[in-house]
């Protein structure tokens, strides 16, 4: 959302002669912050902005409990709102069709088809899960299996009781 607003914003202004970058009192204000000395700040917003994905996936409660991601969301809900974006969504309508791709259960069923399968999804333990990092180059997949020709995934028990 935002942070690749700015990184996308950061990276095209980083061509730009110093005096052709911004032209308000917070976007100068931004690129002589950004821009400083030797021009570290850039490299360190980028590391700086994987920590804070990072962090938003290991700990989503803490990162939904901040008043930032409220307003963040408040103004991407209001550009929806204004129609800006709608190209996208006749853009994606268009693709659809013409490629012929469907929901997503079409392809892996429903979960109620996925536990009929033995493929259901992971149960997921707030108290365990919530706050380490999880998923399928972490700790194994959450959704189905990892390849149907692979069968079901084992139950956390049968995976802790072979390590």
């Amino acid at each position: 959302g935002m942070l690749e607003g700015m990184q996308i914003a950061f990276f095209a202004v980083a061509k730009l002669p110093a005096n052709e970058r911004g032209t308000s009192f917070f976007g100068k204000k931004t690129c002589d912050l950004l821009f400083k000395g030797n021009g570290q700040n850039l490299p360190g917003f980028m590391i700086g902005r994987q920590l804070t994905v990072l962090a938003a996936s290991a700990f989503p409660i803490a990162f939904l409990n901040n008043p930032a991601t409220y307003i963040l969301l408040c103004i991407a809900l209001f550009l929806e709102w204004t129609g800006l974006c709608s190209g996208a969504w006749v853009l994606a309508r268009l693709m659809k069709s013409a490629t012929k791709i469907q929901y997503d259960e079409v392809y892996v069923g429903t979960p109620e088809e996925r536990l009929a399968n033995n493929h259901a999804d992971k149960e997921m333990n707030t108290a365990q899960d919530v706050g380490h990092l999880a998923g399928g180059g972490f700790a194994g997949h959450v959704c189905g299996s990892h390849d149907a020709l692979d069968g079901p995934i084992a139950s956390k028990d049968a995976i802790d009781q072979a390590a």
